[in-house]
């Protein structure tokens, strides 16, 4: 098994594709004026419309009815894009968490919470495959 991608269902996908490509700085690749993604080396963040919810089961999904879920995507500095995210509604941060990712928590249009997070720790840096953060310069 493959995991391929996280759909999320709206009343309007150009103005919740805007709002990821802005946020991402991804552009999205659009399938039908109902159907985006946002395609990441890690992960698809796919946007479709309410007209694709009776596609698979009319009544399955609800647009900007979500409680459950949060979307993360991993930055390279949550400090500098905390500025491209400034018309979106902050939850919470930045600030560190334990585990040692610093998190910017928002809501998208449509309500939905986002997690835009850098690992800062050593231990957080590993796990993500990434380099240590550059410390001060040994005298």
């Amino acid at each position: 098994m493959q995991f391929v991608s996280v759909r999320v269902i709206t009343a309007d996908v150009a103005r919740l594709v805007a709002f990821y490509e802005r946020v991402t700085g991804v552009t999205a690749t659009w399938a039908t004026e109902d159907f985006a993604e946002i395609v990441t080396p890690g992960a698809t963040l796919a946007v479709a419309g309410v007209r694709t919810v009776p596609l698979f089961a009319p009544g399955s999904a609800r647009p900007a009815d979500n409680h459950s879920v949060i979307v993360e995507f991993l930055v390279d500095d949550v400090d500098r894009l905390h500025g491209a995210a400034a018309d979106a509604e902050r939850v919470a941060g930045p600030a560190t968490m334990p585990w040692g990712n610093r998190s910017l928590l928002l809501r998208d249009p449509d309500g939905n919470l986002v997690n835009l997070f850098t690992p800062v720790t050593p231990a957080a840096r590993e796990k993500f495959g990434l380099a240590a953060l550059p410390g001060p310069a040994a005298s």
